[in-house]
This record gives C-alpha cells, structure tokens and sequence, in this order.
C-alpha cells in the first residue's frame, strides 16, 4: 500500500472488529505524533510568545477559573 487512496480502500472494506482495532491503534499513534511535534514546538521555543502572554493574562487577572 503507497498511496492515500489504496489505504483509504483497505479501511473501508475492513470488517467491524478489525476496523475498530484500526481506529484505536491510529488514534494511540495519531496522538504520538501530536505529542512529539509539541515537545519539538517547545524545545524550540515556538510557544514561548504564547506562555508569555498567558502568564501576564494570568498576573493581570484576566483568567477565569475553571
């Protein structure tokens, strides 16, 4: 399988059991991927601006609790 289209095909003619396998490994490694990105975005100090800001919202009391 090389392209988008034969994955899409081959999901779509999984069967119910094998697709929920499917769903919940894409899921676990969708979300490793994410979490690798974000750990590289702070490391490189792309969300510095962004905490910045965040921590004088916070300091300014214009936060709300949750």
């Amino acid at each position: 399988m090389s392209t988008v289209e034969e994955i899409e095909r081959a999901v779509a003619n999984l069967p119910p059991d094998q697709l929920a396998e499917f769903r919940s490994w894409f899921a676990a490694f969708d979300a490793e991927v994410w979490d690798h990105e974000f750990e590289e975005d702070v490391r490189e100090g792309r969300l510095d601006e962004l905490a910045d800001e965040a921590l004088r919202d916070l300091d300014e009391g214009l936060c709300t609790d949750l």
